[in-house]
């Protein structure tokens, strides 16, 4: 992971809380689940370019959801059992920051939805 000196100054608390340390922003608040707009999602800590807003759908979880990632090899797959369940959390690759998880209930083309807090990512619009 980045410098946790450096990421404490330029994130906020709940980005921080989220990516370094493995947190969930409570459903509905964040600024990017109704994100409509055209656009890539980037990790927040290290700019990698992840989601793109094509693969954006409305799971109506609270969370931004997608059915793809750019890139598979961006993204790091990882058991977690905490919450007395099994999930698939995704982390970025190139920084480690924690992103969300990832289900096998998803649309197609994939069937899958990766759930993705919203302070884990920034946007750039096209």
């Amino acid at each position: 992971m980045s410098s946790n000196k450096g990421l404490k100054k330029s994130l906020t608390k709940l980005q921080y809380h989220v990516t370094q340390e493995h947190g969930t922003e409570a459903p509905f608040s964040g600024e990017l689940n109704d994100c409509k707009e055209e656009g890539i999602y980037k990790c927040v800590c290290c700019d990698s370019e992840l989601f793109i807003s094509d693969s954006k759908f409305d799971s109506g979880t609270g969370w931004p959801s997608f059915f793809d990632c750019i890139n598979k090899e961006k993204i790091d797959f990882k058991e977690d059992s905490s919450h007395m369940m099994v999930r698939i959390e995704v982390s970025c690759k190139k920084c480690g920051a924690h992103l969300g998880h990832v289900f096998s209930d998803g649309p197609e083309p994939t069937g899958l939805r990766y759930c993705i807090n919203s302070a884990s990512l920034s946007f750039k619009k096209s």
